[in-house]
């Protein structure tokens, strides 16, 4: 096994996700099993149930590296082979505290599996400003110092800058962080992220690996090419898809990162630009419209100008009126509001439509959740997911992560009010899909599409929204049958400046829904 750590500097939000996928994305198209941990460093027994407004401090240093050998190790992409290549991303900044026991695991861990087997990226600022105009390379040489300081070397450093690097620029961070000019890798500022790969691989990236790791080159496949063709259809898209993401947690827009990613996905394999509005679920709850009328109106606006809407989980209370007035107005009064309570908000209500899982234990959020992937099986072909999945089997593996569902009991009252249920757990217990009928796309999931979204080949659930606010969902369904899975993910440029085009150019507001339940 190889091993890629990627650590990040000067500031968060460096670009680290974004340089790890594409090293990933290199490796791939020369033919390589590839796999990725994204590290957190926040140590807890259950990290999963923070609010994204939380953080935590320290643990040990021996798990951190038998979980990393361990998970590294485990098959992706459908593969029954174990991966040649991980690709580890050490999420924080060098120098954070709450990072220190991976950082530390982490330079043991070099000598644990040995050099041949360990390289280490470190990303870094070379900011220019405005000012002078001049690159600056204080930043990096500061940060590799304090990386160097705790153990780890980096093999390359991976400059983020506004405009290539000089040659004078890559050759004085060379001398003064030890590392060969060819070390030093620029990543500048790009039209979009689709095009990073090939930046990087324009700098011989891949033949470094090959070299540095020992790894066998093999022909390259077509993926890179994919991917040139990917950035450049995403610079040509004019056209614009309105669509409203109302949640609790919008102070920081990380916080619904996968989520977003997906709908850009999405709008990608329509020709679509997306035009993502991120609205406070309270922002639309009564009480703001006593304390604040300007942001209740304003957060109203915002929701009935869009052509779709997505509505995120959330724990606990907060929001969730807001949330559930925001899928009120994308049923437009085809159905009555449902005047009932989640056992989770009111534990002692009379009407609780949806129940803690019974083999959890109740009011216990730690360690206590349905995670991880799980089987949905299609109780009907009459299912616009069915379709847009387009398998030949009647189910989808997707993942969950959650600790309540609907109440059975309550499951026939729904479904006579056309609330369908068209996907149910293997057992047939667990409702996963629910479609509204007469409606033109209004879904609801209890797993996560987003997570398994990528840009070549996007979540069905959201290229169903997107396709919906476009007007184009029917004809894509209708076309779907003689496209391969592959292939049917994109419309056509062709396709899209004839009929599609006519199609939008009729375009009306209209409500559309995807929701995830906790």
């Amino acid at each position: 096994m190889k091993y890629i750590l990627v650590s990040g500097g000067v500031i968060s939000g460096i670009g680290k996700g974004v340089i790890s996928s594409s090293i990933g994305t290199i490796l791939k198209s020369y033919g390589h099993r590839v796999t990725a941990i994204k590290i957190d460093p926040y140590l807890n027994i259950d990290a999963g149930t923070f609010s994204p407004y939380e953080h935590v401090v320290p643990h040990v240093t021996d798990a951190i590296m038998e979980w990393v050998e361990r998970v590294a190790k485990v098959p992706v992409n459908g593969d029954s082979e174990e991966p040649e290549v991980c690709i580890i991303e050490l999420g924080g900044t060098i120098g954070d505290i709450e990072g220190m026991p991976f950082v530390e695991a982490f330079r043991q861990f070099q000598f644990r599996v040995k050099s041949e087997n360990f390289c280490n990226i470190h990303v870094s600022l070379v900011p220019q400003p405005s000012t002078t105009g001049e690159q600056k390379t204080k930043p990096t040489q500061h940060s590799v110092r304090a990386l160097r300081g705790l153990g780890l070397s980096p093999d390359l450093i991976f400059c983020r800058s506004q405009t290539p690097l000089e040659r004078a620029v890559k050759e004085k961070i060379s001398n003064f962080c030890h590392v060969g000019p060819e070390q030093v890798i620029t990543v500048h500022d790009v039209s979009s992220l689709y095009r990073v790969p090939y930046v990087l691989e324009k700098q011989n990236l891949s033949g470094y690996f090959h070299k540095r790791l020992g790894l066998t080159k093999r022909l390259r496949k077509s993926m890179l090419s994919q991917w040139n063709t990917l950035a450049e259809k995403y610079d040509r898209l004019q056209t614009c898809t309105n669509i409203a993401l109302v949640g609790k947690y919008t102070r920081l827009e990380d916080s619904y990162a996968s989520v977003i990613k997906a709908l850009r996905h999405a709008s990608l394999a329509i020709n679509r630009k997306l035009n993502l509005t991120i609205i406070n679920s309270t922002h639309l709850e009564e009480e703001t419209l006593k304390d604040n009328p300007v942001v209740y109106h304003e957060a109203w606006k915002n929701l009935c100008s869009a052509d779709g809407l997505l509505v995120p989980g959330g724990f606990g209370l907060r929001g969730i009126e807001g949330m559930v007035s925001a899928v009120k107005w994308a049923r437009l009064n085809k159905k009555p509001y449902l005047d009932a309570n989640s056992s989770e908000i009111n534990p002692n209500t009379s009407h609780p439509v949806v129940v803690d899982m019974p083999e959890h234990n109740k009011g216990d959020m730690g360690g206590t959740m349905r995670l991880g992937l799980r089987r949905t099986v299609f109780q009907t072909d009459d299912s616009i997911l069915r379709k847009l999945y387009n398998r030949p089997d009647n189910f989808v593996d997707e993942r969950h992560r959650h600790r309540y569902e609907i109440n059975p009991n309550y499951i026939h009252l729904y479904e006579e009010k056309g609330f369908m249920f068209v996907g149910h757990d293997v057992e047939g217990l667990r409702m996963e899909i629910m479609e509204l009928k007469d409606h033109q796309y209004f879904v609801g999931v209890q797993f996560h599409p987003e997570f398994t979204s990528r840009p070549i080949d996007p979540s069905p659930p959201y290229l169903g929204l997107l396709l919906a606010a476009s007007e184009k969902l029917e004809l894509y369904i209708q076309r779907g049958n003689r496209l391969s899975p592959r292939e049917q993910i994109y419309i056509t440029d062709e396709e899209s400046e004839s009929e599609l085009e006519m199609l939008n150019n009729k375009m009306e507001i209209l409500p559309l829904a995807l929701a995830n339940s906790h």
